[in-house]
């Protein structure tokens, strides 16, 4: 399999989009979206921000788990990734958004 993007509805009807890498892990989920326009304009927005480091917040729960938020030119927060072991692995993941983010195709789930 191939990186991708995957558009579905949760179960509370709002819109999501994911970003898999070629693994299949999620590297990046979004929040909820009223609408599937929505949703569709969250992964251009990725596509058009996921090149550039300054737009990666990289961050730690309140666990002590190492994640990212990748953030629009705007400060909005467009996706945010999982919960790693460490801050290498945080970093791996961002590579892999940097690298997948800007051409990875869109796949229709809902």
């Amino acid at each position: 399999m191939s990186a991708r993007y995957e558009l579905f509805r949760g179960s509370n009807s709002q819109h999501y989009f994911r970003l898999k890498a070629g693994n299949g892990e999620i590297i990046l989920q979004s929040e909820g979206y009223v609408n599937r326009a929505g949703a569709e304009n969250g992964v251009e927005s990725v596509r058009q921000h996921s090149p550039f480091d300054r737009f990666y917040e990289r961050k730690t729960s309140s666990a002590g788990e190492p994640y990212f938020v990748l953030k629009a030119s705007n400060g909005q927060t467009i996706g945010k990734s999982q919960m790693y072991s460490s801050n290498g692995a945080r970093d791996t993941g961002i590579e892999s958004v940097k690298a997948n983010g800007p051409g990875a195709p869109l796949v229709d789930l809902t």
